[in-house]
């Protein structure tokens, strides 16, 4: 459209070959350079526990190098962005300046260079490749987050967020088991369901199971080889995906982050840990671990985020399903005892209600849990 209107223009302008031709290169410049990929040079910005997170759309997958020196880190990309500075009024961090290829963030007093993290994530379908910058700003985190790694433009390489998506229970363990529905295929239908979306958003998902089988006979080894996923590798996130039971009456969601059990030992930990004396034991070993991790800034911070992992995805969860709110509670799951990674456990509804059991039974009801599982978990990674 405006190439077609600038020669509208340029046409009745010409009075000779020569100055025809000239006009048609510029319109043809011209076009050529509204054409190119662009991106907002200004960040988007996000306060979050422990950090916050700077967000620059890139106009295409990029490589990068980054810097940290003083009270700036600097990040020279192998694509180019518009010029542009600003003000930056958030924890950590007050300004930015974009020149070409370079980004640099000005920390705060309390900011750390060495303690920023940096990556470069890919274009995936409708969301752009995009510069996160994660500048921690508690004394926790400060003390937990690893350095901004710095590498030759040639070997850089992209970092994906990686999710671990638990189906609870499986194989010869059903879980709950009502006139609607079983457990163990509710939460994997529901799991794969979550891995489709947020592998259109370029997350990689790591699937504690994909068919219906448990890892161990034993509930201890099982819920220990369920655990050490979420240790494996770089993992942004764990989530074990599970089913309720109680009376006719109960209803509604509720999920769970790793600490001490309710008072007066009416803990939904001790079914999901295995029950009977199986679940006492190990729920009463996670509660021991929960008082030891009490006084530790490190685990206090990863339980930090596993706080905030669960208050997201309750939310969601919600949204999507205008189900019963049972609210964001602390449990000791064994599963998710492992302090090394934001980890939470949700219960998607009472499969013996029978108001929710139907609804767990129908793809369609999976699926709006799985779409807000997802989100949840995109807007944890703050990824669109």
């Amino acid at each position: 459209m405006i190439s077609s209107f600038l020669l509208s223009i340029a046409f009745p302008l010409r009075r000779g070959a020569a100055r025809s031709f000239r006009l048609l290169q510029i319109v043809a410049l011209l076009c050529a350079f509204l054409a190119l990929p662009r991106a907002d040079a200004a960040p988007r910005v996000g306060s979050h526990d422990g950090y916050t997170r700077l967000v620059f759309d890139l106009p295409g997958n990029a490589t990068s190098r980054v810097s940290a020196a003083g009270r700036s880190v600097t990040v020279k990309l192998s694509v180019r962005l518009r010029a542009e500075q600003g003000v930056l009024k958030a924890a950590g961090v007050t300004a930015y300046a974009v020149a070409g290829g370079t980004v640099t963030v000005t920390l705060s007093g309390n900011g750390s260079a060495a303690k920023t993290r940096v990556s470069v994530l890919p274009r995936s379908g409708a969301a752009a490749a995009r510069l996160v910058i994660d500048v921690p700003t508690s004394a926790a985190a400060l003390a937990s987050r690893p350095a901004a790694v710095t590498r030759p433009v040639a070997t850089a390489t992209v970092t994906r967020p990686r999710v671990v998506l638990d189906a609870g229970h499986g194989g010869g363990d059903s879980g709950m088991v009502s006139r609607w529905v079983k457990e163990k295929d509710v939460t994997l239908d529901v799991a794969l369901r979550t891995r489709a979306e947020l592998i259109k958003h370029g997350v990689d998902v790591v699937m504690v199971r994909t068919a219906d089988n448990w890892l161990s006979a034993d509930k201890r080894s099982d819920l220990d080889a369920r655990s050490r996923l979420a240790t494996t590798g770089r993992v942004s996130a764990y989530i074990s995906i599970h089913v309720n039971a109680g009376g006719a009456s109960a209803q509604g969601i509720e999920t769970f982050y790793f600490g001490q059990p309710p008072v007066g030992g009416n803990s939904r930990a001790v079914l999901e840990n295995g029950g009977g004396s199986v679940g006492q034991e190990l729920t009463r070993q996670a509660a021991s671990s929960a008082q030891n991790l009490l006084g530790d800034i490190l685990a206090q911070a990863k339980l930090s985020f596993s706080r905030q992992l669960a208050q997201k995805v309750q939310s969601r969860l919600l949204q999507y399903t205008g189900a019963v709110n049972r609210g964001v509670k602390t449990d000791a799951f064994y599963v998710i005892r492992n302090p090394t990674t934001p980890a939470i456990l949700t219960e998607i509804g009472f499969g013996s209600s029978p108001t929710e059991g139907p609804r767990l039974a129908t793809p369609a009801y999976r699926e709006k849990i799985a779409q807000g599982l997802a989100r949840a978990i995109l807007d944890f990674l703050n990824t669109q």
